[in-house]
């Protein structure tokens, strides 16, 4: 599966924003759709946004529409999460994967994550 590096967390206050990278090892990255989940503590992990190979086409789970934007950089086998207004309730450790729909394809192989704490 697509083996990703995920980075650009941190601290923000709530109404603040942040950009999230998703760097994958792989020259097959064009070739798949792409998504972001995310990981509260206690809670199940939860797709957040998507986006179709050549990035023509986008979804995002509803607390989020609005707010969010997922983006890809092919040619730097790079996704993205641009986060505005966030909510203290947007703090979680924010994961990548190759996805099918809503489903992730990495046979539940995560990387990191990358740490999103917004206080109130």
């Amino acid at each position: 599966h697509v083996q990703v590096v995920e980075s650009g967390g941190g601290l923000v206050q709530a109404g603040g924003s942040l950009r999230l990278s998703c760097a994958a090892s792989t020259r097959t990255f064009s070739n798949y759709a792409m998504g972001w989940f995310r990981q509260a503590p206690g809670r199940e992990r939860e797709f957040v946004a998507g986006i179709n190979w050549s990035g023509s086409s986008t979804n995002y789970e509803d607390s989020v529409k609005g707010r969010f934007t997922i983006s890809r950089d092919n040619a730097e086998n790079t996704l993205y999460l641009q986060m505005n207004s966030l909510k203290p309730e947007d703090t979680a450790v924010y994961y990548c994967a190759a996805v099918y729909g809503t489903l992730p394809l990495n046979g539940d192989d995560w990387g990191q994550g990358t740490q999103v704490t917004v206080s109130s």
